[in-house]
């Protein structure tokens, strides 16, 4: 379980990383290099959500569940082989 949780946990902080890198900076166009900013208040303060948007919260949300599965199955106290004491001997029949 702790195995494929790990793999999961890397595979998605590696597409987080791309979709945070694939998205475009504000005020990243011409206009925001000279000073002007009017490209990107086309749709208000907040602007439009994108789908790198949504799949950026997305696997920032799976990121922290699988931050958080990870680390209450690193906490969990595990049994050892050695901790256990094996069952006394019967005694050997006397003759």
């Amino acid at each position: 379980m702790t195995v494929v949780l790990v793999v999961l946990h890397v595979i998605i902080s590696i597409f987080l990383i791309l979709v945070v890198l694939v998205q475009q900076g504000k005020g990243a166009d011409l206009a925001g290099a000279f000073g002007g900013g009017g490209s990107q208040t086309a749709f208000g303060a907040r602007g439009a959500t994108t789908l790198l948007h949504k799949l950026t919260t997305t696997f920032f949300i799976l990121f922290v569940i699988t931050s958080m599965a990870l680390a209450v199955l690193q906490a969990r106290p595990r049994s050892s082989v050695m901790g256990t004491r094996p069952a006394p001997a019967a005694p050997a029949p006397k003759r």
